[in-house]
């Protein structure tokens, strides 16, 4: 390792010449000095983008970024970097929130609801279930939902920083190395310094990183064989668990089920999880190779790696465990010298709903929503500044805005929900996308725990902010 690495840093400010083409990121320092002489403007407030006056991408030699993925089946890390012959600086770090499980949940009650309506004596059409067909490459809304939002996230940074690659990991362990029993890369992928990362990564990742005897976390865990080799047991996956090292040493060779005699509920619960698999590795196995194809069609060079690789390469630098880190050590690197100390939290918000009417619990319509969903120039979902000059919410309030056809908005700041505030108080900051923006701390060297900031959206904060 570098002298310096492991160091954190502002998260970069993203740039555009004069007709809005990307350059090079700046430090937030460099942004505040070209803003506060008149040679830049403000296009977009999260995540922060300025457009100069007068620099042309002809005039100005660009270098480019790279942008790594971690897909997974609740979060997305997407990390921007700069990567010199592999060494890699952290340049801005995002962490996507999916609904795919609210979508699923969704459509699992509107399918029961229908079924209920089909077998209720109703004047409703004979069910027709041959009209019914799938396109290839179909993929259930729940997993669309997390292809889409993730290459809007890709589509938003290329529009703002110059992407040259892009690293995705294509799977959190490869299956095919574990079974394989032969080179896939060379043999130093299979054999060499990354041998048994592959199988760590899925077991961590199946028994939750924790004890499977006593439930210990944050503790060295051992891989363990539930029923031991030397009683017959094999080397396979669904054969290996995790155990602390005391439970490791008083386990030792007796079959599991003479070991937890005492215990036949967690005797059960370990056999049955054993064989079990994965729900979220499931998700992220069937969208793969869409998200792959998703990022070909891009035109990008995309290069790909395991779970197992990200891993080794984060306990290479010392890098505590994160969605946006784990994307920044994607892939083949040699060192990795910084990354931001602040990460930008997305979550998808939607763009309202079609529906016109709410139900009470007896399913009967209980109010009427207009259908004009711009008010007094504000649409609910947009980043405001409310400065309102006396009264009980008297003072400066920054977030998301709840519109009103009355004028009376309410406003969800870090510090919760304000009502009551009139609309000729509220100035736009930045126009409703369809997603809600938080900003919270990276995980740092020590493992510290991360720091929450609330709120949706807002300037950086005031010692990192080119405002």
């Amino acid at each position: 390792m570098s002298e310096g690495a492991n160091r954190e840093v502002h998260p970069a400010v993203f740039v555009l010449d004069v007709h809005g083409h990307p350059l090079d990121p700046c430090h937030p320092a460099r942004a505040r000095r070209l803003l506060a002489a008149g040679r830049a403007v403000v296009v977009r407030r999260t995540p922060f983008v300025i457009r100069l006056k007068d620099r042309l991408v002809a005039d100005s030699t660009v270098k480019g970024v790279h942008v790594g993925i971690d897909p997974g089946s609740q979060h997305t890390g997407i990390s921007v970097f700069a990567d010199r012959d592999g060494s890699r600086t952290g340049l801005f770090g995002i962490q996507l929130d999916h609904r795919g499980g609210r979508i699923r949940d969704r459509l699992s009650a509107r399918a029961a609801l229908r079924r209920g309506r089909r077998s209720r004596n109703l004047r409703y059409r004979v069910p027709r279930f041959n009209n019914r067909t799938k396109p290839q490459g179909w993929l259930a809304p729940s997993l669309r939902h997390r292809v889409d939002t993730t290459m809007s996230q890709v589509a938003r940074l290329a529009r703002w920083a110059p992407i040259t690659a892009v690293h995705v990991e294509e799977v959190s362990f490869d299956t095919h190395t574990l079974v394989a029993g032969k080179p896939l890369e060379g043999a130093e992928y299979q054999r060499g310094t990354l041998a048994g990362y592959e199988v760590r990564e899925y077991l961590l990742a199946k028994w939750g990183r924790a004890c499977a005897y006593c439930g210990a976390s944050g503790v060295p865990l051992n891989l363990d064989h539930i029923h031991p080799r030397s009683r017959g047991g094999s080397d396979r996956v669904s054969n290996l668990t995790l155990a602390c090292i005391p439970c490791n040493q008083a386990k030792n060779a007796t079959p599991i089920e003479e070991f937890l005699q005492a215990k036949p509920a967690l005797l059960a619960k370990i056999l049955k999880q054993a064989k079990a698999p994965l729900r979220a590795a499931a998700a992220v196995n069937a969208t793969r190779w869409a998200l792959w194809r998703a990022l070909q069609a891009t035109g990008l060079p995309v290069a790909t790696a395991s779970g197992g690789r990200t891993r080794w390469n984060r306990s290479r630098t010392g890098a505590a465990k994160s969605h946006t880190l784990d994307a920044l050590h994607v892939g083949h690197l040699e060192t990795v010298t910084a990354w931001p100390s602040t990460i930008l939290l997305v979550a998808a918000t939607g763009r309202g709903t079609y529906a016109r009417t709410t139900p009470d619990r007896y399913g009967f319509p209980r109010l009427v929503r207009p259908r004009i969903k711009r008010h007094h120039g504000f649409q609910t979902g947009d980043l405001v500044r409310a400065a309102v000059p006396a009264g009980k919410k008297a003072g400066v309030h920054t977030g998301r805005v709840l519109v009103r056809s009355s004028g009376s908005f309410a406003i969800t700041t870090r510090h919760g929900r304000i009502t009551g505030i009139n609309h000729r108080h509220v100035r736009h900051l930045q126009r409703a996308d369809g997603y809600g923006y938080t900003t919270q701390k990276e995980a740092d060297l020590n493992d510290r725990p991360i720091r929450t900031r609330s709120g949706l959206g807002g300037p950086p904060a005031p010692d990192s902010s080119p405002a």
